[in-house]
């Protein structure tokens, strides 16, 4: 069992904060012990503790941590919206992979860099893609999203979780959005400044955007895969040498 998230990388706030966590097991859960984490979790959900709605978890065998892209495999997994369900790994998971190995606390088990290899940048470019790629076909297809992603905090999410991946594709690392929306405030171009200053600066704002605001906020996530573009394109001119 292994903590990960905001209580490893420097930036726990325990009004706000979730609680994330990986549990690594030596082979598939079978039917029984679902059914028992299930019911554990849907227990726990139902306390007045402060964290029963503050609950991030995913339980994976050990070969899953190999996997880099999404597949159609389900493993059981606690959100804060879902007390538990069984459901494929996030498009993100290299990203949460990474966290493990180099940044987890131990509860219990071997040290996390004895259960998987080491995750580069290479590693983190198609991730990128796919997740920017996702968002890019919703706003051209989907009015839901775009309704979606017009509320403030839903794109202040959206905006601070790309500076997260253009830091990662840049450095290798994973930050906090905090901190990676002020690397991406130093070092990306002058023109997402204002984008990234007022996410930071409307974080608990519930009110929407306007039409300006989401235009530039769909061409950043444009700005975001065409990097990722770039470190792929890099990644497979490296690994013909």
């Amino acid at each position: 069992m292994y903590v990960l998230g905001s209580l490893t990388l420097g930036d726990f706030n325990p009004q706000k904060s979730d609680i994330d966590f990986i549990v690594v097991s030596d082979a598939d859960f079978d039917e029984d012990t679902i059914q028992g984490l299930r019911e554990i979790h849907t227990r726990f959900a139902a306390t007045d503790s402060p964290w029963s709605k503050k609950i991030e978890a995913v339980y994976v065998p050990q070969y899953a941590l190999e996997q880099r892209t999404s597949s159609t495999r389900q493993y059981p997994q606690v959100e804060t919206e879902f007390p538990f369900f069984m459901g494929p790994l996030e498009d993100g998971w290299v990203f949460q992979c990474y966290s493990l190995r180099e940044r987890a606390v131990v509860v219990a088990g071997p040290d996390p860099s004895t259960l998987l290899k080491p995750i580069d940048r290479r590693d983190m470019a198609p991730a990128v893609a796919k997740i920017c790629g996702l968002w890019l076909e919703q706003s051209q297809h989907d009015p839901e999203w775009l309704v979606w992603v017009s509320h403030q905090w839903c794109q202040v999410f959206v905006v601070l979780t790309l500076c997260r991946m253009l830091y990662s594709i840049a450095t290798g690392d994973v930050a906090s959005k905090p901190v990676a929306a002020q690397w991406a405030r130093n070092n990306l171009n002058q023109r997402w400044q204002s984008l990234i200053a007022s996410s930071l600066a409307k974080k608990e704002d519930q009110n929407e955007i306007d039409l300006g605001e989401l235009a530039e906020t769909i061409a950043f996530i444009q700005y975001a895969f065409d990097q990722s573009q770039v470190e792929n394109k890099l990644a497979q001119e490296a690994d013909q040498f």
